[in-house]
This record gives C-alpha cells, structure tokens and sequence, in this order.
C-alpha cells in the first residue's frame, strides 16, 4: 500500500463473524487465502493489496487483525477491541 493512500474502510459482520479492512480506492481485485480463513485481495494490474478479510475474528480474537498486518507489512493507525 502506498504511504499517501491512507484511506481505510472497515467492515464487520456480527452473524458471520467475518471482518475486512479495505485500503484505499477500491479495483478490480483476485483474493488469496494466506492462511485457513483469512484472505487478502490484490488489484489485478498492480498486486497492491486491497483489503484483508478474516472470518471468525471475534472468535479468534482482535490480536489476529495485527498478527496478519504485520504478516503482510501493513500498519493501520488505529486499535481495534472486540
């Protein structure tokens, strides 16, 4: 992610538990699992990473969101508690 693309968008889905944090502008995007339920969504032309989606977040609990962002090199400026 570029460091002057700082828009972040959160999702959550109480019922599915499942979380996604996107990163900045949206595009068309191929998802990878890098981890059993956890993905990452690339942008097809560039590989940028896009967004990040975890099922079973709260389950798992708020520290899996960092422990995948520091996986993949991304800091988000904010802390997250479930």
């Amino acid at each position: 992610m570029n460091e002057e693309n700082n828009t972040y968008e959160i999702y959550y889905d109480k019922e599915a538990d499942f979380l996604e944090v996107f990163f900045g502008e949206q595009t068309k995007c191929y998802a990878k699992e890098i981890e059993p339920g956890v993905f990452i969504r690339k942008d097809e032309k560039t590989d940028e990473i896009k967004s990040v989606g975890i099922f079973s977040f709260e389950k798992r609990g708020a520290q899996i969101l960092k422990e995948i962002l520091n996986k993949i090199n991304l800091k988000l400026p904010l802390n997250i508690t479930v």
